[in-house]
């Protein structure tokens, strides 16, 4: 119907960018309510007190976010960041389904990288030294972000 009325299809999967935009849609969409399921843990953590105190010592809501809020929101928006950034490093269903369908390698992520030594080119040797890169990749990581958290708080 829509060949008839004009419409040339979108080939998501067969163009590169198409399909790039497509895979962080669908990441986005797939990950957001988690991410946003711990900041709502993290802003009911936060006594209501304290902006109370805040709003009779004159304060607006600009500063008690800056000064009340963000500060004590920090730990969950690094346990946030942290989940995040390993979640795409390790990220494989989306562009593995991608890939199925006829998505250029540019989507090809570590995960579907280590999937496809191991699985396919038979070669479990490599396959398990890029896992064990990925796994000091993350562990770096995670040390730095609560790193940096310990130094914001002290």
């Amino acid at each position: 119907l829509l060949f008839r009325m004009g419409f040339e299809p979108i080939y998501w999967f067969l163009n590169p960018t198409a399909a790039a935009i497509a895979f962080i849609i669908t990441t986005v969409w797939k990950t957001s309510s988690f991410v946003a399921l711990i900041l709502l843990g993290g802003l009911q953590s936060i006594p209501a007190e304290l902006e109370e105190a805040a709003r009779v010592d004159g304060a607006t809501a600009s500063q008690i976010f800056w000064r009340i809020t963000l500060p004590l929101l920090r730990p969950a928006i690094a346990v946030a960041l942290i989940f995040r950034t390993l979640s795409a490093l390790q990220v494989f269903d989306i562009p593995y389904a991608f890939m199925q369908n006829g998505a250029s390698r540019s989507l090809e992520t570590l995960g579907v990288y280590i999937q496809k030594y191991t699985v396919e080119f038979l070669d479990p040797g490599y396959g398990s030294t890029v896992s064990l890169s990925l796994f000091a990749l993350a562990l770096l990581i995670t040390v730095i972000y609560v790193r940096v958290v310990r130094v914001e708080q002290k």
